[in-house]
Formats: C-alpha cells, structure tokens, sequence
C-alpha cells in the first residue's frame, strides 16, 4: 500500500482531496476503488463520472468529470505521471518474503531448475533442466515445462499445457511515455499472464505480461515457435498460431482463429471468432464479422486477394521485354 501523498510527492504535484491508502493501479475502465488511475484524453470523459475508483491521475480540462469525492492529481503530462507512478506500484523480481514452494509429491522438477518461493506446482507436472519459474507462479497439474523455459512471477500456468523451450512468459511488455526532449519513461508492466488449460506453445516464444491485469491465452489454443504476444492481448480459445507471428498489445482475438505464419497484427484491434488469415496477412483494424478469411497486406477477403494476384500474374505476362 502506498499513500496517495506519497504518489504525488513523487510526481511533482499537489493533491487535491483526501489522502487515500492504494494498494494497485488499473486503467479507467477496469479501476477499483483504492486503485489509481489515469485519464490520458478527452475521450475518456465520458468513462471519468461512472469509475469506482476515487484516486485520479488527471488535466485540468477533465477534472469537471470526475465522480463526486474525488481524489486527485493534476499533471501537466498525464501519460508521463502515469508512467513515473507505476514505478511505485512495480513488485521486486523476486518474493524473498512468501513462504517456501508448495510442490505435488508425483511432480518430477529437475536438480538444475530453479522455483522461488510461493510458487505453487500441481500434480504430474515436469519441469527440466535450465526452467526458472518465478516467485508466486502457480502450474497446474500434468503440465510439462522443456529446458530452458522461464516463468516470470505471478504467471498462471493452466493444467495439461506445454511449454517447449527457450519460451518466456510474463517479460514486459514493450511500453514507455515520452518527455519532450525525446527520452523514453518506462512503463513498469505490474500485470501477469493467465495461461488456461490445454495450451501447448513451442519453442522460443515470448508472451508478454500485461500493463495491468492479464494477458490472457485460453483454453486450448495452440502456438507454434517464433511467436510473440505483447502486452495485455487476448487470444481466444483454441486458436491457432503458426510461426513467426507477432499480435500488438490490447489486440483480442475471438475463439477459433487461424493465423498462418509471419502474418502481424496491430495494436488495439478486436478480431471476431474463426476468422483465418493465409501466411504474411498484415492487420491493421478491427474484424467484426465471424468466419472470414482474409490474406495479404492491406488485408483483404482472400477471393479479392486471389483474383489481385491473378491480376498481376497476367499484367507481369503481357510486359514484353525490350
């Protein structure tokens, strides 16, 4: 916990209201009470008068939106602030106070991996040699970690998943604000990463942990080597990732999709369920209607694709060389 006081002192600022006791930053839509957070325009005004919570990062021209009783800290950059106060908020690496490991009995965790404390490991789990798995990281029953796997802390890994070497989950995710003279602000990533059941995701792999809260891969989904997830996605349920495919942060795909490889999504997009993209598909906006199939870069419905390429094979043909 850390006194509001304390967050405003650090950025600089005054705070107007009374002090309050926060235990977590959350983005506006998601904040609890005693959780700070941030409006970063004035699109967000409309969401400022319906938050739960009551501590505020804010500019001067939304503080007539805030909820009632409000707490809050006027700054001049409040993506900057934003970025300096998640600093305080930041967990160490590593839990030296929780209490020693909970292991199954029948789980098999080789003498060169290494598990910090409060980290809970299921039944029939397998864990070889070179595999950290960080502190709080919970690994639920029958899952197999190949060498070399790391686990960042506060991971949730699901029952019956593998995970094949050299894969990474919950590093941070890419995100920094910017000062005027161009120095990039750390945004400190306090969220984690939810695995669900059934998951398998191979080698050298990296799913990014959250900003706040998850980013969540459901259950069954499948990812193949050469993959990243960043920050805060959403990968539907038994959905297929072939290699070399990179998803933006904030990105959602829906339940059932197909991603062929080196294929790229965006950031912040919201792509519907069994949508399929070919190899090398770029996306850049939101898919809203199900059971398309799209390919290319721009994105287009593959038929419209396949009719462009045919267009241009016989374009290419009817060129005569001098």
């Amino acid at each position: 916990m850390i006194l509001f006081s304390a967050v405003a002192k650090h950025l600089g600022y005054d705070l107007i209201g009374n002090d309050l006791e926060l235990h977590s930053m959350n983005e506006l839509a998601l904040a609890l009470p005693l959780q700070l957070t941030f409006a970063l325009g004035k699109k967000y005004a409309s969401n400022l008068s319906h938050s739960a919570s009551n501590a505020f990062l804010i500019s001067h021209d939304l503080v007539k939106f805030l909820p009632q009783n409000a707490s809050y800290v006027v700054c001049e950059n409040v993506s900057l602030s934003m970025a300096y106060a998640t600093k305080l908020f930041a967990p160490k690496p590593i839990d030296f106070h929780s209490p020693h490991a909970k292991i199954a009995s029948n789980s098999y965790i080789d003498t060169m991996a290494k598990v910090e404390n409060g980290a809970v490991i299921g039944s029939n789990v397998t864990i070889m040699a070179g595999v950290y798995v960080g502190s709080n990281v919970v690994i639920g029953d029958n899952t197999i970690l190949y060498p070399n796997v790391t686990i960042y802390r506060d991971c949730i890994i699901g029952a019956n998943c593998t995970i094949h070497a050299g894969t990474v989950i919950g590093a941070d995710g890419f995100g920094f604000s910017h000062t005027a003279m161009g120095e990039h602000i750390k945004i400190y990533q306090n969220g984690n990463v939810i695995i669900e059941d059934d998951v398998e995701i191979g080698a050298n792999c990296a799913i990014d942990r959250a900003v706040f809260n998850s980013t969540l891969i459901k259950k069954g989904s499948k990812l193949d080597n050469f993959i990243h997830i960043a920050h805060n996605c959403e990968i539907g349920a038994h959905s297929i990732f072939v290699a070399q495919t990179g998803v933006g942060g904030s990105t959602k795909l829906g339940r059932n999709c197909v991603v062929s490889g080196q294929s790229a999504f965006s950031d912040h997009l919201d792509i519907a369920p069994f949508s399929t993209f070919t190899a090398r598909s770029g996306v850049t906006k939101s898919i809203k209607e199900s059971g398309g199939t799209y390919s290319g870069y721009p994105l287009m419905e593959h038929r419209e694709w396949r009719r462009l390429q045919g267009k241009i094979a016989k374009l290419n043909s009817s060129v005569t060389t001098p």
